[in-house]
């Protein structure tokens, strides 16, 4: 090989093009090879779906299983589907004390137990449990069934909806608040909050922290006069069940109440909507899916894991708890690691043929995140995607995007779409 050769094929410094992006400066441990221009919150070739541009990034890393990115304030990103689940499960190497980027803004996030660290975040789940765990969803069916019917039923003659708008963004949120027992005309505000903490406003990290500070003290503002009202209280609904819970034998400290009952709203007011349009965008593309199910109940039961993990919607992060050496890559303490889920869910070697909906596979994904963390309302969000499916094929059993129709995709900790025309026949 000649001098010139050897010249040739050494990587090339990083230089930041010329966008205007605030740019993080490089760490000493973080090689040149490395680096990537990635934002999390403004991916190349989002206009043709969230999961699609995630795996064309991934594509365009070929080997690489951890890249760096200037932006967002500097960090790691997890670019291979097994290492999101490894990271997930490895809290004494990756912990959850900053969990959204960026790191500016993470630290601003004062929700628990989900910035917490076993032991620390044991008694919280344990609550969090019982307000959640399959028995106490079993009891709230009727009451989910009937919210989402309540919705379709006006839309059938129409002939014509925006599911986003006219369902999506209704139905989880009308679940929710019934279950904590909240009125609904607080919704409106309550989503801002929720937009502003998982898609922060802001062209620079410390702009979008202050989006985010602010978000996170407009959930504590509104949870404190609901908390101290139910204390003490008998009333069966989400928020009295926690708020009079113990932990390790004695009540909830006044922070951490705020800061739970907080994560609670946040958690019911936009995962869960956004999952439903990507799911319905998909079926709407595909009625031979539908068709499968239409007429086999069971079938679409035991398959409707099927659909989370074919559409994750989570993208946060885990901050290196010490200085470590992870998969041949040097690690510092405090170095921040986006886990984009959608890669897991999308791994080729973990599910193949990923992108096509297969109502009999037996999934690997990491959509409800994983090890201590693993999400609370997992049971609620299967049951809420179950009774959409059905009630919708049962009543609208033939629909499609409206011809020239044109999904707008939103990507961040929780990714989100809009403008979402669906049609179908009326007699």
């Amino acid at each position: 090989m000649t001098e010139m050769t050897k010249m040739e094929t050494k990587p090339l410094p990083y230089e930041p093009p010329l966008d205007g992006k605030a740019r993080a400066a490089k760490p000493a441990h973080v090689p040149d090879r490395l680096v990537r221009d990635i934002d999390m919150y403004a991916l190349d070739g989002i206009s043709e779906g969230y999961h699609e541009a995630w795996k064309a990034l991934q594509q365009r890393e070929g080997t690489e299983k951890l890249v760096w990115t200037p932006l967002t304030g500097g960090h790691w990103i997890a670019m291979d589907g097994p290492m999101v689940r490894e990271i997930y499960e490895h809290p004494e190497l990756f912990s959850s004390h900053v969990i959204f980027l960026p790191k500016e803004a993470g630290e601003k996030y004062a929700m628990v137990p989900t910035r917490m660290d076993p032991p620390e975040h044991t008694p919280y789940r344990k609550l969090l449990d019982v307000g959640l765990n399959p028995k106490r969803i079993r009891e709230v069916e009727d009451m989910v069934r009937q919210s989402a019917v309540n919705l379709i039923e006006p839309l059938v003659a129409k002939g014509q909806c925006d599911f986003a708008r006219d369902y999506a963004n209704i139905f989880p949120v009308h679940v929710f608040m019934a279950m904590a027992d909240l009125p609904l005309d607080d919704v409106p505000k309550l989503a801002r909050f929720a937009e502003d903490m998982t898609r922060p406003r802001g062209n620079t990290p410390e702009e979008m922290a202050q989006c985010l500070d602010a978000a996170n003290k407009g959930f504590f503002e509104y949870v404190e006069p609901v908390i101290e009202a139910r204390k003490g209280g008998s009333g069966t609904d989400l928020i009295t069940t926690m708020v009079n819970g113990t932990i390790d034998g004695g009540p909830m400290p006044h922070d951490k109440a705020l800061g739970l009952i907080s994560l609670l709203l946040l958690g019911g007011l936009d995962t869960v909507v956004n999952f439903l349009s990507f799911m319905m965008i998909y079926l709407a593309r595909h009625p031979d899916k539908v068709a499968e199910v239409r007429n086999d109940e069971l079938k679409l039961r035991r398959g409707v894991e099927e659909l989370f993990r074919r559409f994750p919607v989570v993208s946060e992060a885990r901050m290196v708890a010490r200085d470590q050496t992870f998969h041949g890559v040097e690690l510092k303490q405090g170095d921040m690691v986006l886990l984009p889920t959608v890669l897991h869910g999308l791994d080729e070697d973990e599910n193949p043929d990923p992108f096509t909906l297969d109502w009999e596979r037996m999934p690997k994904h990491t959509t409800f995140g994983g090890g201590p963390h693993r999400c609370a309302g997992l049971h609620l969000a299967r049951m809420e995607a179950t009774v959409t499916v059905q009630e919708w094929i049962k009543r609208i059993p033939e629909f499609s995007l409206a011809e020239g129709a044109n999904p707008i995709y939103h990507s961040g900790i929780v990714a989100a779409v809009e403008n979402v025309p669906f049609v179908w026949p009326t007699k």
